[in-house]
């Protein structure tokens, strides 16, 4: 659902919300009593009112916007293994954007990943989660963004290598990964279980960070959101199926609830991709989805065993060195804010101590954040959050892995050592 104590869950929930609304005709008129009747203003105000909040929900802005940009203007790059693809404009102008696409058409591209001329739209448009999202739904987003200024600006074709610029190979790849349908409810389960399953699924397409993809470009679906690599970004999305990682099962709802809407809880903060997503959408959502969404994800069934991950091994010997090396480091860099015992300030310094995302076998994340710093996000209920400083100029690769392993090892903690090698690697990873 495809992002940490300074370290805590890294991208514990890449989630949006949706709603279940009844169905409201996008072309301006509603039937009443077998006779259609023109929508009125209040209607069409209170539809894009609604699409607005719904697209908040999906997180549009954060892939169709520039930073410093035109809002929903595309043009952002989205790397990937296959080549550059640029997001589209979304706008209601009519050369550039969506100004003459029907609210068929729209739907059409939510539901089926087809654009308005019948063309197949590269999966990085997460059509896969999106097809689950009512009709409804997406007619009051298509109302919204037909409301936003339109922005004269045209799309940036992709710079995909040879042969994946030919979208002919997606029906290959469509056959064996999207699966086209709404979601349908379980009969079994609660009102609000059902609520938070079609948050996770649908707009907030969670799996596409929680999920790892294979050399296709396709989510392993045996494995879903037991974790993933985000590719391309070296930030470790961990998985919400094991306790050992960003299991929820042991959480309580309200700390669930806190690190959705604020960022921030007892158990721990988000940083990197998952502190965007918080930011730009998940704050914004009314308490009662948030609740929804946490109700589901405790839910999640939980394996005994957490994924396995590559990562490069020290000796024995060499990883006792860093243990005691990486002591003295924490005492003069870590405890003032983390305290001796790892028990840290919560939740303005998440702890360190018994933190899943610090002992998973995957150590990029705290790695990362030792090299690079970060904040959780700023959002309404935590305007001001404390934020960790990079250590990338003052300690060495080697200093790095000392500190890591330490974190990873001290306080009943039971992760493995970290090697230097994999802190080189991750030195120049990007930042965003």
């Amino acid at each position: 659902m495809k992002r940490k104590s300074l370290f805590a869950l890294s991208a514990v929930v890449v989630v949006a919300a949706a709603a279940l609304v009844p169905v409201l005709w996008s072309g301006g008129d509603h039937l009443h009593n077998g006779t259609a009747v023109a929508a009125t203003p209040a209607d069409q105000a209170a539809l894009i009112k609604r699409g607005e909040y719904l697209a908040r929900a999906g997180d549009c802005i954060a892939c169709h916007t520039v930073r410093g940009g035109k809002e929903f203007a595309g043009g952002l790059p989205m790397a990937t293994p296959f080549g550059t693809l640029f997001t589209p404009n979304i706008t209601p102008d009519d050369t550039y954007g969506i100004g003459k696409w029907s609210s068929d058409d729209f739907y059409r591209a939510m539901h089926t990943g087809r654009s308005k001329d019948g063309s197949l739209l590269y999966p990085a448009f997460p059509f896969t989660s999106y097809t689950k999202v009512t009709r409804a739904d997406a007619d009051a987003i298509y109302a919204y963004l037909r409301s936003v200024p339109p922005v004269h600006v045209p799309s940036r074709p992709h710079e995909l290598k040879f042969p994946f610029n030919n979208r002919n190979l997606l029906i290959g790849w469509r056959t064996l990964f999207f699966r086209e349908g709404e979601f349908k409810p379980d009969p079994t389960k609660s009102v609000e279980w059902n609520r938070g399953a079609y948050l996770i699924e649908g707009l907030g397409h969670c799996g596409m960070c929680h999920t790892s993809i294979n050399a296709m470009g396709g989510p392993v679906n045996s494995a879903a959101f037991a974790g993933g690599l985000i590719p391309l970004q070296n930030w470790y999305a961990p998985s919400l199926t094991s306790n050992k990682e960003a299991g929820l099962g042991d959480w309580d709802i309200k700390d669930i609830s806190n690190l959705l809407k604020s960022g921030v809880s007892q158990r721990g903060a988000v940083f990197g991709p998952m502190a965007e997503v918080v930011h730009n959408s998940l704050q914004y959502m009314s308490d009662e989805d948030i609740h929804a969404m946490a109700t589901y994800l405790k839910t999640i069934p939980q394996k005994d065993e957490a994924p396995e991950h590559l990562q490069l091994e020290t000796s024995e010997q060499f990883g006792t060195e860093l243990l005691k090396q990486g002591q003295k480091i924490y005492a003069d860099n870590c405890a003032k804010c983390h305290a001796e015992n790892g028990l840290g300030m919560p939740p303005s310094f998440p702890p360190l101590a018994n933190n899943q995302s610090i002992q998973m076998p995957s150590a990029v994340n705290p790695i990362r954040m030792v090299l690079n710093g970060g904040y959780p996000p700023s959002t309404g209920d935590n305007p001001k959050p404390y934020g960790m400083p990079p250590f990338a100029q003052a300690l060495s690769n080697q200093e790095v892995a000392a500190v890591v392993t330490y974190i990873r090892m001290s306080w009943g903690n039971h992760g493995t050592p970290v090697s230097p090698q994999q802190v080189s690697e991750l030195r120049s990873a990007p930042l965003d």
